[in-house]
């Protein structure tokens, strides 16, 4: 495997199919290592795709050893059940990677859509078409599931969000930040 400065797993939680992408960044550049779904319908019983989800995902971090975890939060919706099935799988994503002790950051999908299209209402095929151009991914090698895409999308955010400058309380000034960041000024 590649020599690279961070790997940042993408999760799109689901429990019917999660979805999972893999990035690798090299100084500021993001490339695609893998995406994939999980596909979980074939369990009857909840408690048997919850067991599924932790298990492919603690999988997926042993293989690829991620350094970061973004995961999508659950939207919130008008059916109380999903909602609570759906915390429920990414709870159990979330559990996986603790127990390999990469970090987690959280994101609604509003904020994931913003950061990737410029648009906290786009549709799943635009946030796929942005995350294709983004990282340079051949349209044959899409996969039917939106949910992979979905999933390398908060991955490519939680790295967008990384490259922000932190701005202090206070010391929001321009000359404070060209003072704490001279190698990002020309």
């Amino acid at each position: 495997m590649k020599n690279w400065d961070k790997i940042i797993l993408g999760i799109d939680p689901g429990t019917n199919v999660m979805g999972y992408g893999i990035i690798g960044i090299t100084g500021n550049k993001p490339v695609m290592i893998t995406m994939g779904v999980i596909q979980l319908s074939k369990f009857e019983d909840h408690y048997m795709r919850l067991r599924r989800i932790y298990d492919r995902v603690l999988g997926i971090v042993e293989q690829y050893l991620p350094d970061e975890l973004a995961i999508e939060a659950p939207f919130f919706g008008k059916n109380v059940q999903s909602m609570l099935k759906l915390g429920r799988a990414q709870g159990v994503a979330m559990a996986a990677a603790l127990a390999r002790e990469v970090p987690i950051t959280e994101y609604e999908p509003r904020k994931i859509k913003m950061v990737i299209t410029g648009n906290g209402a786009a549709s799943k095929e635009q946030v796929q078409e942005m995350i294709r151009r983004q990282l340079n991914i051949p349209r044959e090698n899409l996969l039917p599931q939106l949910d992979a895409t979905d999933a390398l999308a908060a991955a490519l955010c939680h790295f967008y969000e990384l490259r922000k400058p932190a701005v202090s309380k206070g010391t929001g000034s321009w000359k404070a930040f060209i003072a704490a960041n001279p190698d990002r000024v020309r």
